[in-house]
């Protein structure tokens, strides 16, 4: 696991691979959001291990995100969708309908499709749970998402 234990803050850095800003929360040692605003946070710091890691990815690495630690606080059924989102492997797209039936859903239910698109809209860590390989509804911007897959593909 990635050893962020005490740390806290906001940490940001524009990264051009993505032509957005990469905005991390971490509150006790976990990761508790991520966004992408298009200009860095006066207050946030600029250098952070994450952030480094962010910037490998970005540049092609293989490297994983599942040893960050995050903190979800969303409903029992939302964590279980964003469970399997995090275990999808690098480069893979699955649509809404696999990812209900990967999470324990039913993937032709239209009650558990729309847990499932509303698990991926709340994602509040995307990247580290990367929502953008399903295709859908998610929290990564969509010319984000677009960039991410392109990465992952290259």
């Amino acid at each position: 696991m990635t050893d962020l234990q005490g740390d806290s803050g906001i940490y940001a850095r524009e990264f051009p691979a993505l032509d957005r800003v990469v905005q991390v929360g971490v509150a006790a040692g976990r990761v508790i959001g991520v966004d992408f605003p298009t200009e860095v946070p006066a207050d946030a710091e600029r250098d952070h291990p994450l952030l480094d890691r962010i910037d490998d990815y970005l540049a092609g690495s293989d490297r994983r995100f599942d040893d960050v630690e995050i903190a979800l606080t969303v409903p029992t059924d939302h964590r279980r969708v964003l469970d399997a989102v995090r275990k999808l492997p690098r480069g893979e797209q699955v649509g809404v309908d696999r990812l209900a039936r990967l999470a324990g859903f039913d993937g032709e239910d239209d009650e558990d499709l729309r847990t499932v698109e509303a698990a991926l809209r709340g994602n509040p860590v995307p990247l580290f749970v990367p929502d953008h390989r399903v295709e859908g509804a998610g929290a990564t911007p969509d010319d984000v998402a677009r960039q991410l897959r392109r990465i992952e593909r290259d």
